[in-house]
């Protein structure tokens, strides 16, 4: 304790001097712990434009009889500068299909954290692409296999990542390239090579007629008659 004796007639706050500035500042560790690294945790906090760039989706699956439309809307950073970015903000998904109700609204809110805390965010293409289901997959149009509605999801949002820029569209090897090019003439020319029985405008089953050589003779009526000359064995 100390005793004041005269009258204050004012007073200062004491500040740290310049070399205990330059002191490098220590942060506790987490759980107290002794042989983990220091970790900082950092934060900006980014407010919603008004506006923001946005594309839609359409995902037709045989496994559901309603349409899915995937949003995914991206905030413009640095505008107008040369370090100008697109970077991906929110999701939404939209389906009339209320038996995956739950899952798209746990689904779109965590995946528009993942997008708003920013960073590298191309780690969520392959979780997503790695979920199965225990139903089955299907197969899209053009015999692209999907292990499921998840992993379509990742495809889409691999593809809108590419799309801005912020992962690069994988490519094949020179020597990969020229394999499935031969293996495609080699395909093709066989495809060439087929006989005149495989490719008919008429019933499968017809059979050679020997007036016209057409694979067009069928049984009709009783009698084999050809259905390109009109030939019939019953006159």
């Amino acid at each position: 304790m100390i005793k004041v004796d005269k009258k204050i007639v004012g007073y200062a706050v004491n500040q740290p001097s310049a070399e205990e500035k330059e002191v490098k500042r220590e942060f506790k560790r987490e759980n107290g712990g002794t042989d983990r690294a220091d970790v900082i945790r950092m934060h900006e906090k980014l407010e919603r434009p008004e506006v923001l760039i946005g594309s839609t989706y359409k995902i037709k699956t045989p496994v559901s009889d309603h349409a899915m439309y995937i949003t995914i809307n991206d905030i413009v950073l640095n505008e107008g500068t040369e370090y100008e970015k697109r970077r991906p903000f929110e999701i939404f998904i939209n389906s009339k299909n209320l038996d995956h109700y739950q899952w798209i609204v746990a689904l779109t809110r965590i995946i528009s954290a993942v997008f708003r805390k920013g960073g590298d965010v191309a780690f969520l293409v392959e979780e997503l692409k790695a979920v199965f289901d225990p139903r089955g997959g299907y197969w899209q149009p053009g015999g692209k296999f999907m292990p499921s509605i998840i992993a379509e999801l990742g495809h889409i949002v691999e593809k809108h990542l590419i799309m801005i820029g912020l992962m690069v569209s994988p490519e094949l090897d020179p020597g990969q390239k020229q394999l499935i090019d031969q293996k495609r003439a080699e395909f093709e020319e066989s495809k060439k090579q087929r006989d005149a029985f495989s490719d008919s405008d008429y019933p499968e089953g017809a059979q050679l007629c020997n007036k016209c050589n057409t694979v067009a003779l069928i049984m009709m009526d009783g009698c084999m008659t050809c259905l390109a000359c009109g030939d019939s064995k019953c006159g």
